[in-house]
């Protein structure tokens, strides 16, 4: 068993960030900016953005964070969003989900001009990579495959089982791995809360990526002997022991499947630290210009 190991990658693909904006200031370039939107005081989305932000600092780009009360409404979150789109020294823009009850998110993240969705979330965004056109991907999806590709996985003719189907993670991530790329040419099967028989598919699975959010879902008896696991759950679940009260679970038993498997991703240490990481590529492609000219 081998861990593909999010810290170490994701090390590696910062240093390469981090001279190409050192690269940038000395030539007097445009340094990137990415903006985070913030809304109400979310535990779990006040450490994800301070993370964001934190690493904006590292790679040397600039960063604005943008804090508006849980009270706002729709139509004046939107009205900030579009003062974002309108700044031309604002490269990215990023609303941290969950949002209030209140807010549509299918409205706050089509707001988002398509040219500064470094999430990858717009329909537009979406719909370009479905049709295998230059887009901003999602960034955990692509974060997944800068995982597959640097360990040299092979990928072609294997078959991926994504359990999961959001528009987020579980959509991209089946769109990506049956493209005709590296990685990707998989024979794709997405398995959700309405699918029988589970455990029969999951074992089936030469990649499986786990991606439904309910952390330790994915047990040793879901998966086949050297099968290459891609955990992307990260929740949070209560931990007396621990100082913070809480301790990060991934969707996998890790314990349990890593024997099994040929690669696996810890939790933390795997896929969230490539997510920043891609997000700050994207980040840099559109100070660069974007994907649009």
């Amino acid at each position: 068993m081998h861990l593909l190991d999010g810290k170490a990658v994701s090390a590696h693909f910062k240093q390469q960030i981090a001279q190409e904006v050192a690269e940038i200031k000395a030539s007097g370039g445009k340094i990137p900016h990415l903006v985070a939107i913030l809304v109400g005081t979310n535990g779990a989305s006040e450490t994800y953005v301070a993370s964001k932000v934190r690493n904006c600092e590292e790679l040397g780009f600039h960063s604005t964070l943008l804090r508006f009360p849980d009270t706002i409404s729709e139509e004046d979150l939107l009205a900030e969003i579009q003062r974002v789109n309108d700044n031309s020294d604002m490269d990215g823009l990023i609303v941290q989900l969950p949002l209030p009850a209140h807010v549509n998110p299918d409205r706050v993240v089509e707001a988002i001009d398509p040219r500064k969705d470094v999430d990858g979330f717009h329909p537009i965004n979406l719909g370009r990579m479905a049709k295998g056109l230059p887009a901003y991907v999602s960034a955990t999806p692509q974060g997944c495959l800068m995982l597959l590709e640097h360990y040299g996985i092979q990928t072609a003719g294997k078959h991926c089982v994504v359990i999961g189907r959001s528009q987020i993670v579980g959509l991209p991530m089946t769109l990506l791995m049956q493209r005709n790329a590296y990685p990707g040419n998989c024979t794709v099967t997405v398995c959700h809360s309405k699918t029988k028989n589970l455990p029969e598919i999951t074992r089936q699975a030469d990649i499986l990526v786990a991606a439904l959010g309910r952390p330790h879902f994915v047990t040793a008896d879901m998966v086949k002997d050297g099968a290459v696991v891609i955990d992307v759950g990260l929740e949070r679940v209560p931990d007396a022991s621990k100082k913070s009260g809480f301790a990060l679970k991934g969707d996998v038993v890790f314990d349990e499947v890593a024997p099994k498997c040929s690669y696996i991703t810890p939790v933390p240490g795997g896929v969230g630290l490539m997510t920043i990481v891609s997000l700050m590529k994207n980040t840099l492609l559109a100070a660069r210009g974007g994907i649009y000219g």
